[in-house]
């Protein structure tokens, strides 16, 4: 029996295309009364995608339209029904970011791969690091530096030479970006439930944006990142084909 399925695509011809052709074969739910959704992209649709379902608490499965998937499902019109009642379930949580800027205002958002602060001119940033309200780092000199979920640290984490995180590791990793000084700091492996906080030096001379899965926000002087239990996003996989196998298998490559 095929669930009530909603279909959501990012724009591009090709997504377009799978969800016309998705749609006729196996309807398309309304999302309110959807049993499960199905995103056709890639990993930045799928962010798009579970940040716009928070909170109705339906599994999600992605097909790949798009350039990388690494969160993403094989794509094929055929025995979608089987597929989704086989398919393995991961829980994640994401990340709450909390920035202050320059002028005073507060910006939150979520992020389910990495909160990202990143130099917005031609000078270094200079970032000072507390965990858990202890200093831990009194100046970071660097392009940036990043917290990363296990689910995004294949990512920006990965490509600033982070490390792959298991799925069920119950950590965070902190991970600078083209480090200065300390020159040879590789970053750090936090526990889930740590408080990281990171001030901006000298914001006026050496400006610096925070970035959260693409919600961006310049000037800021000091950013908050802890791990949101109380928000969950279901992820479904292929038999065999999971999320943390999937982080495994990035580590061989």
């Amino acid at each position: 029996m095929t669930p009530r399925i909603h279909f959501t695509a990012s724009q591009t011809d090709v997504a377009q295309s799978a969800l016309i052709a998705l749609s006729a074969r196996y309807g398309c739910a309304p999302a309110d009364s959807a049993e499960l959704v199905v995103a056709l992209g890639g990993d930045g649709f799928m962010l798009q995608t579970l940040h716009a379902m928070q909170g109705r608490d339906l599994p999600v499965y992605g097909m790949n339209r798009g350039t990388v998937g690494f969160l993403m499902n094989a794509y094929s019109e055929d025995d979608l029904p089987v597929r989704l009642a086989e398919a393995e379930e991961t829980v994640i949580n994401p990340l709450r970011m909390s920035a202050t800027c320059r002028d005073g205002s507060l910006h939150e958002a979520l992020a389910i791969n990495e909160v990202s602060l990143l130099r917005e001119g031609p000078q270094a940033a200079k970032l000072r690091i507390h965990v858990d309200g202890k200093l831990r780092m009194e100046e970071l000199v660097c392009d940036g530096a990043l917290v990363s979920t296990p689910a995004g640290s294949t990512a920006y984490n990965y490509s600033a030479h982070g490390p792959i995180l298991p799925i069920d590791s119950e950590v965070l990793a902190l991970t600078a970006i083209a480090p200065f000084r300390p020159r040879r700091w590789r970053g750090a492996l936090l526990p889930k439930a740590a408080q990281v906080e990171i001030e901006v030096l000298n914001p006026d001379r050496r400006p610096v944006m925070a970035d959260a899965d693409s919600d961006a926000v310049r000037h800021v002087t000091r950013v908050h990142v802890h791990s949101a239990a109380d928000i969950s996003h279901r992820l479904l996989f292929d038999l065999g084909h999971g999320l943390e196998e999937r982080l495994i298998r990035e580590q061989f490559v």
